[in-house]
Parts: C-alpha cells; structure tokens; sequence
C-alpha cells in the first residue's frame, strides 16, 4: 500500500488532519485526546515547529533512514524541512500527547527568530528524544498552559509578542533538560567519545585509501547519532566541539608526515584528503603560525644543530 505524504506547511493542515478546531492560525497547543481521527502509517513534510510529549503507547518515528521508539513520558521535537515517516502499532483515534506547534511566521521579528537557530535538538533524530523527570513534565504542562491561554485572549498589540517570549521559555526549558539528560548519561557518552577517538586514530591508518577529511557526520554516523546530537554530546564531555577535535588531530598527523617523511607538502595535503593543498597550507598555518614548508624547515635546522 503506498504510503500517504502530507504537506504539513500550516498550523490548520496539522489540525485538520485530527478534527481539532484552530484557535490561531500561527500556533496551537496540541492534545490528541480530544482528536476525532486517526492519521496513522504517513509520510510528513514538515514546514513548521513542532513539539510532541508523548504520554500513551508505543510509537515508531523514522527521519531518513534511522527510527527510534517514542515511548511513554518522551519529547521529540521537529523544525521546518524534516520529513519523517510515522507508524502507530495501532489506529488509535485520540492517542495520549500533547504539545506545541507553531509557524515560523509567528516567530519573524522576536528575539526568537534568531534564538530558535541555535537549539540544535530540534534536529535530533535516532534514540535521542528527551526523557522528562515529573518535575520537569509538569513545567513542560505549565508552560503549554501558560500559551494555550495567550492563544486564547483576544488579539491584541501585545499578543504576538507575548506567544514569542512564552514558546521561546518552554524552548529553554527543553534545553535544560537536555543538558540534564547529558550528565545523567554520563557513563554512555563517554563511551561515544572514547569510540570517537579511537576511530579518528585509525582514520588515517590505511595509506593510499582514497578518501576526504575525516568529517563529523561520518563519527556521528558510526555511533547512530545524529550529527547535531553528536555534536553537542561530544562537547558537554569533552568541552571541545568534535569539529576541533578532528582538526587538531588532522593537523598533528600533518605535523608527523612533515616530521618523518620526505614527501612534498602537496602530497601530504592529498593523503590528508585535502582537495586543494592550497587549503592545507592556509589551515596548517592558521593553526601552527607557520606554513608547513616553514615548520618542516624548522625542524630540520634544529635537528641540524643537535
């Protein structure tokens, strides 16, 4: 049976789909419990922001080629140009979840505009949703509550303003419990981070294999992660973004080939998987403070007068 794909480029597409009524045409806060149809075993195209709390059965969400379980107690989160594939383990009409939904038009010209750029766990995908405490499930309801009733006023001069500031408090707080998340899975992710090492070690390890620079999305993919996810885990642990942390390792492998071998500079580059070496040079020397002939010439006269 071919599968259905919808569109999701409204706040009244979305509440359509389930026979909600639309209070405002740029926002809504969601409970399935009151939905009057099921949508089950769909593609979505996602052209707003959306945040679901999952509180009943078993989900399963796939984005791209990954899937994770969506299980009781569970926030996963969606931004404009996702699409992600949804299957319930049955037709339920009004499913246990609520949550938030709003258009990037509600957003345009707030602090949030430019804020909502940099929560990167709205791009979080294969076994990263957020798992609440109570406490924190019952901020995340007051929250809601605290939108639901702004949705609800009348409009005013101060409502746009007012929906912003409101949505962009749940965000921060979804942040904190993240952040949280990460220091409780401690143990784990420092399992990530020792696995990420050691692969960027044996990175270069096979010489003559063709191949580029070593970038995150491929660790990322090694451990099932997200590269956003990875990201950001790698950095609570270590303090360092993995991006840094593959460039210092690429620049002392560069550091060792100038050290112990006699190929010339545009050959390092290459193996290096640099396309140009004219993009070696500028990197090596934007790190070290010197060209990589001038490092290798340095080398070399202090080896000369030892």
């Amino acid at each position: 049976m071919e599968r259905p794909t919808i569109n999701l480029d409204s706040v009244d597409t979305y509440n359509k789909l389930y026979g909600l009524h639309t209070h405002h045409p740029l926002v809504t806060v969601i409970d399935l419990k009151d939905a009057t149809r099921a949508v089950n075993h769909v593609t979505i195209n996602y052209g707003v922001y959306a945040i679901f709390l999952k509180n009943g059965a078993g989900c399963t969400v796939r984005y791209g080629r990954r899937s994770y379980d969506y299980q009781d107690g569970t926030v996963v989160s969606f931004s404009p140009g996702q699409t992600v594939e949804v299957d319930m383990e049955r037709d339920e009409v009004a499913p246990d979840v609520i949550g938030l939904m709003f258009h990037p038009d509600l957003v345009y010209g707030t602090p949030l505009a430019d804020k909502i750029k940099t929560f990167s766990f709205f791009d979080y995908t294969e076994m990263e949703s957020l798992h609440l405490s109570e406490t924190e499930r019952a901020q995340f309801m007051h929250c809601l509550e605290q939108i639901r009733h702004e949705m609800e006023h009348p409009v005013d001069h101060h409502t746009a303003a007012l929906l912003s500031a409101t949505i962009q408090l749940l965000v921060e707080y979804l942040h904190r419990f993240y952040d949280r998340q990460f220091i409780t899975r401690h143990k784990a992710n420092s399992e990530v981070v020792t696995a990420f090492q050691r692969q960027l070690k044996e990175y270069f390890s096979r010489p003559g294999e063709a191949r580029g620079l070593p970038a995150v999305s491929y660790f990322a993919a090694k451990a099932n992660l997200s590269a956003g996810y990875f990201s950001d885990l790698v950095r609570k642990e270590t303090g360092t973004s993995p991006k840094d942390i593959i460039a210092l390792h690429v620049m002392a492998e560069a550091k060792h080939r100038l050290a112990t071998g006699t190929a010339d500079i545009s050959r390092i580059a290459y193996d290096l998987g640099f396309e140009y070496p004219a993009h070696f040079t500028r990197m090596f020397k934007r790190m070290t403070g010197l060209s990589p002939s001038a490092y290798r010439a340095g080398l070399a006269a202090v080896r000369a007068s030892s």
